[in-house]
């Protein structure tokens, strides 16, 4: 028998791995005896900006630290890139509610300050054209030879944006970067935020306790339940990008909302 091979063929490409992947994690701590996480499943394509929002105590700030290689998973596995995450990584950038600046360094000694602890301060240095490029764009430039008490809270908030951003990560963690910030500016910020995202084509996944500001930002909501943290639900948000500040006053928008609403409502009772 002859086998005939059609070389018109191709090989069709492999499929794009996933962003991020989470499979089957769980998180006890088990010197306090707390049961915080139980069998979060969650995958990411490339450039999705997702947000995790659920009632205060359900395990937020604890699956996005594990996601981030800050603290380990009693159960399952974290992926970025088809790698498996097992500690803090330079593709990864992480932002906290504090901007967390060191008091002692201006605003662009702050800015490359990983890059020196991860390769020295010539690394550091070499870096500071690219860094004061980031503080232009966030539009603080000026303040570059500034000290953290010399800046305002969105400035040291949009400084901290920078100082994420110096390493190029892929993938950025926010845990309520702008919870500490007054309306007005937060707003401001998830403008900043919003177009920073989208210019890089970063994966982005953001912890909140806002509605609005979850599906101001987001394509995809996770809903989580009161304590041990589950996904109780997954929510698309299908409006288009960019997003405005006049938005917020549409119907589609609302409807996101209390659908929001509605999980959350039913979920902290899981």
């Amino acid at each position: 028998m002859t086998t005939t091979l059609d070389r018109g063929a191709s090989t069709p490409p492999p499929p794009i791995s996933a962003a991020v992947s989470v499979d089957q994690l769980s998180k006890t701590f088990t010197s306090r005896g707390v049961h915080a996480l139980e069998n979060i499943s969650l995958e990411l394509d490339p450039g999705t900006f997702a947000s995790l929002i659920g009632p205060s105590g359900c395990g937020k700030s604890t699956l996005l630290k594990i996601m981030a290689g800050l603290l380990d998973a009693t159960e399952g596995t974290v992926e970025i890139g088809g790698s498996r995450v097992e500690g803090p990584r330079p593709d990864i950038g992480m932002m906290f509610q504090e901007a967390t600046l060191l008091p002692w360094r201006s605003t662009i000694e702050n800015v490359v300050l990983p890059l020196e602890i991860s390769h020295g301060r010539a690394a550091a240095k070499a870096a500071r054209p690219k860094a004061m490029e980031l503080l232009t764009t966030v539009g603080i430039g000026g303040f570059a030879d500034a000290y953290p008490e010399e800046l305002s809270g969105g400035m040291a908030q949009r400084a901290a944006i920078c100082r994420m951003l110096i390493t190029e990560p892929s993938v950025l963690f926010l845990d309520e970067p702008f919870g500490a910030l007054d309306e007005l500016t937060r707003e401001l910020m998830n403008d900043e935020l919003q177009r920073i995202c989208a210019s890089r084509d970063a994966t982005s996944v953001m912890v909140t306790h806002s509605i609005a500001e979850a599906v101001y930002l987001s394509d995809v909501i996770y809903v989580m339940s009161a304590r041990p943290g589950r996904i109780a639900a997954r929510i698309e948000v299908d409006l288009p990008r960019p997003r405005t500040v006049d938005m917020i006053t549409t119907p589609e928008f609302g409807q996101v909302m209390r659908e929001v609403r509605a999980h959350l409502d039913s979920g902290a009772m899981l």
